[in-house]
């Protein structure tokens, strides 16, 4: 099995301001980003270009973030990818909420774009 070249970071976001800058970031310290702007695409993408980690907005179209991790989480393929919370859903019953959905971790927006790198070098290592 042939290593890939770097590693990949599935962002599911439907802000546009939002995408530009989180992708910017990532791909400045060396992630390949995979971008879906619902979560019926994440969930989709998920499954056919096994990223790395997934970062999951949960206020999103057709099906939200907590559901579409639930199902990532629910299916043997996916079920080991980490997804982290990207919301600006910040009370403590949200990120309760995202633990139970099966979110491994969980930043509050509006988010430092170097903290999203940092969770994301926690969970997969360095890019």
């Amino acid at each position: 099995m042939t290593q890939r070249q770097k590693k990949i970071v599935l962002l599911v976001e439907d802000n546009e301001d939002n995408l530009v800058v989180y992708r910017t970031i990532l791909e400045h310290v060396g992630y390949e980003v995979i971008e879906a702007r619902d979560g019926e695409e994440g969930v989709s993408r998920a499954r056919s270009s096994n990223p790395d980690i997934i970062l999951m907005d949960i206020s999103i179209p057709k099906m939200d973030g907590w559901e579409a991790t639930e199902r990532l989480k629910g299916d043997q393929a996916t079920s080991a990818i980490p997804i982290i919370a990207l919301t600006a859903h910040a009370l403590e019953e949200d990120r309760a909420k995202a633990m139970r959905a099966g979110c491994d971790g969980y930043l509050a927006k509006p988010v430092e774009p170097r903290r999203v790198v940092q969770e994301v070098e926690k969970f997969i290592g360095p890019a």
